[in-house]
């Protein structure tokens, strides 16, 4: 048969395409102010009823505790830059366990990021099919990675170690995780990285305008015959050989994505004692060590606006919304948020005396047990495309609570009420928050700066209509953790025990008016000040 030059030239030109020959990258970032909506939500893990524990969740506004298929990608708004992606991203909420009076704050995020990245193979990159569900990391162990302090994704080099903790600090003097620490009593420092490490650090991350930071990478290898809802076995980690990450025959190479969540732990700096031993901060699972940290994502991508970007962008750290020429523009909506699709009966905006979902505290010092609900499991692996072992990315059950759903119909936007029985409440006046003035992370030289946030009024307090105890019966917890009122997705409700649930109606708290913005500082490392600033992150 002969070959003409034409044709040649046209199976080299496809094979470059699909080919990679070095990472490329881009970073998707979002519009407004903190998450689009939190709450005791996981349509993924526990789909139709409550989830255990508390996400934060950025993305299209159609994700509730069902979603299913393509639903995403009729979302009104999302708060993702780009306006054609309405995929949802989400991660277990941070509190912070005041040492002095045991109650939790929630602690403010302080932005989050998603890597696009787009790594060398042999396979061809394709965009995420709509409604693929993804899972990365455990949220039931209490259990020291096996690999240790370091991120490991390639199966080949070890066991799969998908999440980290990076902590930017001043100086690394005493370091941030304990010399030759196993994890069994603290965290384990990662080994490449004074700043980094598995497990929460014991000391502040005061970094210049870096606080502490939870990393979650993703598998980038789908298999179609698991299907897009199977989260359990749909994914993998690829292989790595000779600089190539390559997907086994039949499955399908997508973007290997990441979660940065910079959570804003400095406003908490000067209520707690660095003492090397022990540190405030929890998971909402009530996982003390960190090691259960984990990210859910579901894509609700426009795939030739997703395969547009990964075909001919490159923008890096500049951020995707820098890419050229992206179907369907950018998103400038700063307002995309909606309310908790569970209609959960507590302030979060105030101190807490428990966990939402009542969640007991574990790991290190109070047991390695789980700490969820049933105490049940799912579990959701990420495969080494060997097919040789497993490395697996249990996520926790959702507890068997009964729940009354208020809505005609169990789907995406019900409003699900638990008819939790616990005798421990999270009690909180919001009429008894006062507003303070909250001490920012170090400045560039180490030394502290203080930066303020004030407000002119305390949180307007809603009202819930229930049949429950009287609030009198219980005391009155006043926080005493120093906090700024922030307004994403503080959808705070004075908060009791219930004893049975009727009717509920739950409506957004509204903040007073802010008049001095928080001071926020830069990054350490060049060039991000302008790029925060372009992107709404920073205020002057």
């Amino acid at each position: 048969m002969r070959v003409t030059n034409l044709s040649v030239l046209a199976t080299l030109a496809s094979w470059a395409a699909a080919a990679q020959s070095e990472r490329t990258f881009a970073v998707l970032r979002f519009d407004g102010d903190g998450f689009m909506t939190e709450g005791r939500v996981d349509p993924i893990i526990s789909p139709g009823t409550v989830s255990s524990h508390l996400h934060g969740i950025m993305g299209g506004s159609n994700f509730g505790t069902t979603v299913e298929g393509d639903q995403l990608l009729s979302s009104p708004c999302t708060n993702a830059k780009i306006k054609n992606d309405k995929s949802n991203y989400w991660a277990p909420q941070v509190f912070f366990h005041d040492p002095n009076n045991g109650t939790f704050t929630k602690v403010p995020l302080f932005y989050m990021n998603v890597y696009y990245f787009f790594e060398p193979t042999d396979d061809e990159i394709e965009a995420f099919p709509p409604g693929l569900k993804m899972v990365s990391g455990n949220a039931m162990t209490r259990e020291p990675p096996a690999f240790g302090g370091a991120i490991n994704l390639d199966p080949g080099a070890g066991a799969v170690q998908p999440i980290q903790f990076t902590c930017p600090r001043a100086n690394y003097n005493p370091p941030s995780y304990p010399s030759g620490s196993d994890g069994t009593a603290a965290g384990i420092q990662d080994p490449n990285n004074a700043g980094a490490g598995a497990g929460f650090p014991l000391y502040p991350c005061d970094g210049y305008a870096s606080p502490m930071r939870a990393d979650i990478h993703f598998p980038s290898c789908y298999n179609p015959k698991a299907g897009l809802e199977d989260y359990k076995n749909n994914m993998a980690f690829p292989t790595v050989t000779n600089g190539k990450q390559n997907c086994p025959s039949g499955w399908t190479h997508v973007p290997h994505i990441f979660f940065e969540l910079y959570w804003n732990t400095p406003l908490f700096s000067d209520l707690w004692t660095p003492d090397g031993v022990a540190q405030p901060f929890v998971m909402a699972n009530g996982d003390v060590t960190g090691y259960s940290s984990h990210g859910d994502f579901i894509s609700g991508w426009d795939e030739p606006t997703l395969k547009r970007i990964i075909d001919t962008c490159n923008a890096g750290s500049s951020g995707m919304d820098q890419c050229p020429d992206i179907p369907g523009g950018l998103n400038d909506d700063n307002n995309c948020k909606i309310s908790d699709p569970v209609a959960e009966i507590l302030s979060l905006a105030s101190a807490l005396t428990a966990l939402p979902g009542d969640n007991p505290l574990s790991g290190w010092k109070y047991g390695s047990s789980g700490s969820s609900g049933s105490g049940s499991s799912n579990s959701a692996s990420s495969y080494p495309t060997s097919g040789a072992t497993k490395s697996s990315t249990t996520v926790s059950s959702d507890d068997t609570k009964s729940t009354t759903i208020v809505s005609s119909g169990v789907s995406s936007s019900a409003r699900i009420v638990s008819s939790a029985v616990s005798s421990s409440s999270y009690i909180v006046s919001a009429a008894e928050f006062s507003s303070t003035s909250i001490a920012s992370s170090a400045n560039h030289s180490g030394k502290k700066s203080k930066g303020s946030s004030t407000y002119g009024a305390s949180p307007t307090e809603t009202s819930t209509s229930v049949v429950a105890a009287e609030q009198s019966d219980y005391p009155t917890v006043v926080a005493a953790a120093a906090q700024t009122a922030s307004g994403d997705g503080d959808l705070g409700l004075l908060t009791s025990t219930i004893y049975d649930i009727v009717t509920a109606t739950q409506t957004v708290t509204v903040w007073a008016e802010e008049t001095s913005p928080i001071k926020r500082h830069v990054h350490e490392h060049g060039g991000h000040l302008a790029r925060h600033r372009r992107s709404g992150h920073m205020r002057r």
